[in-house]
């Protein structure tokens, strides 16, 4: 990579933890992924290459700053964990919280692989698990409190994959773009849920949906 590439990664890299401020542990660790990243990404198109220059703000941070939002919740599951965003990169805020883990569930077997490298190296409490997260039976990840995916689906169908976790209370966190109000109009019936929008920190245009479940749709 070249010096110019460089001092803008550096640039970027200050940016992100300005937005998303973490202790210097987390830093260290999200240092060591992202130059996992630098090295993984072409042999296992983990990201594109117009996005790499600034993967620090709009991957890191972006995914770094859903806790902002869930204090408390520590037992994840992302759904189509991809690159590690959000799922490994929470697993890696929340690698000195005793009881944390964060279930990255993703059916390409390189990003698989790259999760686990990256999980090892960080000494993250992630759990990889090689599989469409549909054919994934609850019981085998034990107790969840918070699911999230990143461009996973529509968020019709996002919904629709979590209500297994969502009807027992696990609260459901999804980054989506500009999109969003279109996504809400689609779903039906949006009654059945609480969802909260959360700005985004990191781009102004996008928002957080905080979801959960209605008690009455949880049972019906």
């Amino acid at each position: 990579m070249d010096h110019g590439n460089n001092e803008a990664l550096d640039n970027d890299r200050l940016r992100a933890l300005r937005l998303v401020p973490v202790s210097r542990e987390t830093a260290e660790r999200f240092d060591i992924f992202a130059d996992l990243l630098t090295r993984w990404r072409r042999k296992s198109n983990l990201i594109s290459e117009a996005t790499f220059p600034s993967v620090w703000t709009r991957h890191i941070a972006d995914s770094a700053q859903i806790l902002l939002i869930t204090p408390g919740v520590i037992r994840w599951i992302d759904m189509g964990a991809g690159a590690g965003f959000p799922g490994m990169v929470l697993a890696m805020q929340l690698a000195d919280v005793s009881g944390a883990v964060v279930h990255c569930v993703e059916s390409d077997q390189r990003k698989c692989a790259f999760l686990r490298e990256a999980a090892r190296a960080t000494c993250a409490p992630a759990i990889v698990h090689p599989a469409r997260i549909q054919f994934l039976p609850p019981s085998v990840l034990g107790i969840v409190n918070g699911i999230t995916a990143r461009a996973f689906a529509p968020l019709p169908v996002t919904l629709d994959v979590a209500k297994p976790w969502l009807r027992v209370g696990a609260v459901g966190v999804f980054p989506r773009g500009g999109s969003m109000t279109k996504q809400l109009t689609s779903l039906r019936p949006r009654s059945h849920y609480q969802i909260d929008a959360v700005s985004s920190v990191v781009d102004a245009a996008a928002a957080i949906l905080r979801v959960r479940l209605h008690q009455d749709s949880a049972n019906g």
